[in-house]
Order: structure tokens, then C-alpha cells, then sequence
């Protein structure tokens, strides 16, 4: 929808703009809480006492400590080229908002088309019935964008309301009230298609591993398979509760890197407040599952969360020890699946895949820093590494790769291996695919055509799958 298709004010009365959730799309406070807690969590325990102080003076506190880079706000682009388009006619326009005054200033200086900056003070929380006697005072008339039930009174006091983005409850106020709305501008991606996105399904294939251990035993009963599948699912659900507790802490990281920037939250099409409920609702679905499945499987999940959290607030900033925890959460699943199906693990089988995944985590590190030498960056944001490290994390990629291969070798070679499959030696296919398929990965991401996942990369290559097919067939082929 273009601006001609709005209603045309008066160039001479004074356009006032919303910020959170109008401007942008995601809500500043509480895009800069996770910020904080992303830089110092121990700073949460400060909240209630500025809360205390009052809602104005937390958002002063917050934008303080953490402050957001206008310049990777998810603005709402339909609005902003029907702003830019006012701003060249030399329509006067001003952002009135309840978000801190500061940050408001510095969105302004960036964008560079409004005029003045009506915003929250440490002792004024500028919203509502409050915002609407700013502007009276100020103007004496005004035309306003808003977006959710904090803007009615502001709304229905404006010359001509307009609307960007709105809530449910905004549009049965409006009706309700029998405000006229101008003009909408809804930049807003698919909700189910977002929620997918977000939770990341694709990465629920890793959880796959935990089926690993029962499969490989070839004691198949219909209680174990029932145990491993509600494994997988409690597994996942969980995963996905840790994966957006991940995203919305690196929300302003991600807002800077090329891929990560279209994340849901980074993008600001799921708040914050939604992420919060969602993975509290996957929370709680993956442990209603938990009395279906043994003691021992919820100690495995209980160090996964633990494991996943501390990377998430701390331990991913560290180099090396990042890619050692991704590859242990591997190992952790394979135990976990053993636990689920009463199944012992082999160390061959631990010991191979550490060893294959740390070799995985560090060709996702290489390529994140060969996307970064591309666009003439030296240093990630969130993370311990540098460009110059590039060749040395190869090195290690490269030689955990051919450990995995020479575990498996070893494994393969021995004598009870006879026991699980009579033609064993057909297992020796193997070892070749592996080779195959572990240098071509390193080899297109030396070459930069790599994605920065490879198990999204495995899943969406046809060699990839090909070659998991063989293995598969080979595996089969020998029993």
C-alpha cells in the first residue's frame, strides 16, 4: 500500500508518530531488558527497585545500561516510506512516544524526518491520557499513528487517526469508541509461519539422536519405541523453549549479522512478551511428558537446560568452550535416549560423536567468520573470535573430523561388532561416505558457500542426503 492511497492532511498541522510497536515493530523496553540481561544478568535483581520507582524511571535505568542501536531497529517499513514521503512535502512531524526520551532522540537524529521528540522522562511516563495533554498543550490540532490500546485516548483526540501494525484489542476499542481510521500500515509477517520460524523445527532433527542408541542395540519392542518418541518430543519441546530464550538475549547481535537480522525476534515479528509465553507453553508441554519416561532421562534433560542456559548467558562469549558445550549437547542427547529406552551406550559411540559434532561446531564458527572477512569485519558480536582465527579453527574442524572417522574405524574393527550385525564387514562402506561427505562440508565452507548451520545445510543439500541415504542402506545392508 503506498502513501496516495491515505487520506491527504494539511501539510501545515503536525503528524505525531508512535514509537514501540508503530515505528518499529518490536517493543524498545523490553527488546532493552533482554539486552541487559544478555550483557550483566546479575543486573535483574535491580528491576523491582526501579519498578518501584515508577515505569519512567525503569525505562531510564534499562536504556541506560543497555542501549539499542537505532540504526538496526526493525522499523515498520511501510510506515516509514509514507513518513519519508510526508517529511518531502515539509510536513512538520514529531515522535511522540512512551518510550525513554533518549533512546526517542537518537531514532530522530537517525531517521532525521521528525521535527521534535515527545518522550518519557525518569519521572514522566509518557503515554496515554498523559501523552494526549503533551500534545494538546503543545498543538492545537495534530494528526497521530498509533498501535495499541495505550493510544485510544490519543486517537480520538487527533484530527485524523492512523494506525500501524495494530493490536486485537486496539481495533474493538476503535469500533467501540467509533474512532475513523485514515490509514493502516501493517508490515506484519505470517503468524504461523513466524511461530515455526521461531521455535525452529528444523533443528528438531538433531533430537533424532536420541532414537541412535535404541536402534543400534536392534532390540526394537513396542515399549521402547513408544519411550524413544516421547523422548523426542519432550526433548524438542524443550529445545525450542531454550532456542527462543537464546534468540531474544542475542536479539540486538543478530539485528547486525546478514542471515540472524530476519530472525523473528530480531525482526520484530514475535515480541518479546510472545516469545516469554510461548516458551513457557513449550516448557510445560515438555514436562507433562516427563512421568511417561524413566528418572535417569529427566537428569539428562535437567544438565541439557542447565548446559543451554549457561551458554546462552555467558559461555558462548568464550572461544573453544562454546563449540566443546554444542558438541557435548550431542553426546548429551545420545544419553539421553538411552536413558528414555534403557539402553546402554557404547563409548565408541559417545566418543564418535563428540568428536563428529565438535568438528560440525567448528565448521559453523569457521563459516560465521568467513561471512564476516566477506563484508571487511574482524571480530563477531557475542562471540570469542576473530577473523584471524580462521585457520586454526580449521585445523581443529578438520582433524576432529578424521578422529570421528578413525573412532568409527576402530569400532567397526572389533570383534563383538559381529554380534549385532553378521556381515559386519559391509560396515566398512562407511568409512568412505563419511570421508566424502566431512571434506566436502569443510571444502564449501573454505570456499564460502557454506550455510552458517550445517545441520540446516545437511538438510537441505541433495548430496547430504544422498550420502545419509547410502549410510542408512549400507547399516541395513549389514545385518
Amino acid at each position: 500500500m503506498n502513501s496516495a492511497a491515505f487520506a491527504s492532511p494539511a501539510v501545515s498541522r503536525p503528524l505525531c508518530v508512535d514509537l514501540d510497536g508503530t515505528l518499529i515493530k518490536s517493543d524498545s523496553l523490553l527488546d532493552a531488558l533482554c539486552e541487559l540481561v544478555r550483557r550483566n544478568p546479575l543486573e535483574i535483581w535491580r528491576l523491582p527497585l526501579w519498578l518501584a520507582g515508577g515505569r519512567a524511571r525503569l525505562k531510564a535505568e534499562v536504556a541506560r545500561r543497555a542501549p539499542l542501536d537505532p540504526a538496526q531497529l526493525p522499523y515498520n517499513a511501510l510506515l516509514l516510506r509514507y513518513l519519508q514521503g510526508q517529511w518531502r512535502e515539509g510536513r512538520p512531524m514529531y515522535l511522540a512516544t512512551g518510550a525513554d526520551s533518549g533512546l526517542a532522540e537518537r531514532v530522530a537524529e537517525h531517521l532525521g524526518i521528525f521535527k521534535g521528540v515527545l518522550g518519557s522522562s525518569g519521572k514522566i511516563n509518557l503515554t496515554s491520557s498523559r501523552k494526549l495533554s503533551r500534545l494538546r498543550s503543545r498543538f492545537d490540532e495534530f494528526d497521530y499513528i498509533g498501535n495499541s490500546s495505550a493510544d485510544v485516548a490519543v486517537l480520538a483526540g487527533a484530527r485524523e487517526a492512523m494506525v500501524a501494525n495494530p493490536t486485537l484489542g486496539l481495533r474493538v476499542a476503535l469500533r467501540l469508541k467509533k474512532i475513523a481510521v485514515v490509514g493502516e500500515f501493517v508490515d506484519r509477517r505470517p503468524t504461523a509461519r513466524t511461530l515455526v520460524k521461531a521455535i525452529r523445527v528444523h533443528q528438531w532433527a538433531k533430537n533424532v539422536l536420541l532414537f541412535a542408541p535404541l536402534l543400534l542395540s536392534h532390540r526394537l519392542t513396542a515399549g521402547s519405541v513408544s519411550a524413544a518418541i516421547a523422548a523426542f518430543f519432550c526433548f524438542s519441546c524443550m529445545a525450542s523453549a531454550n532456542y527462543l530464550m537464546n534468540d531474544m538475549l542475542d536479539m540486538e547481535n543478530d539485528r547486525r549479522h546478514r542471515w540472524k537480522r530476519l530472525r523473528p525476534f530480531a525482526a520484530g515479528d514475535l515480541s518479546v512478551a510472545g516469545g516469554v509465553f510461548l516458551a513457557a507453553l513449550l516448557s510445560l508441554a515438555s514436562l507433562s511428558l516427563l512421568p511417561l519416561l524413566p528418572r535417569e532421562f529427566a537428569l539428562w534433560l535437567g544438565l541439557y537446560i542447565v548446559a543451554t542456559v549457561s551458554y546462552s548467558l555467558y559461555l558462548k562469549k568464550l572461544a573453544v568452550v562454546d563449540v566443546l558445550l554444542l558438541s557435548g549437547l550431542y553426546t548429551v542427547r545420545l544419553l539421553a535416549g538411552g536413558a528414555a529406552t534403557a539402553t546402554p551406550i557404547s563409548q565408541w559411540l559417545a566418543g564418535f560423536s563428540s568428536l563428529l559434532f565438535l568438528s560440525l561446531a567448528m565448521v559453523k564458527r569457521y563459516s560465521e567468520l568467513e561471512n564476516l572477512r566477506e563484508r571487511g569485519a574482524t571480530t563477531t558480536n557475542g562471540r570469542g573470535y576473530v577473523v584471524a582465527d580462521m585457520d586454526q579453527i580449521r585445523s581443529f574442524g578438520t582433524a576432529s573430523a578424521y578422529a570421528a572417522v578413525v573412532v568409527f574405524m576402530l569400532y567397526i574393527a572389533r570383534p563383538d561388532v559381529t554380534e549385532l550385525y553378521r556381515h559386519a564387514s559391509r560396515l566398512w562402506l562407511v568409512v568412505p561416505l563419511l570421508i566424502y561427505w566431512l571434506n566436502r562440508v569443510w571444502l564449501l565452507a573454505s570456499r564460502g558457500n557454506l550455510h552458517e548451520d550445517p545441520v540446516v545445510f545437511a538438510m537441505r543439500d541433495r548430496m547430504s542426503l544422498a550420502v545419509g541415504a547410502a549410510v542408512a542402506l549400507v547399516a541395513l545392508l549389514a545385518i
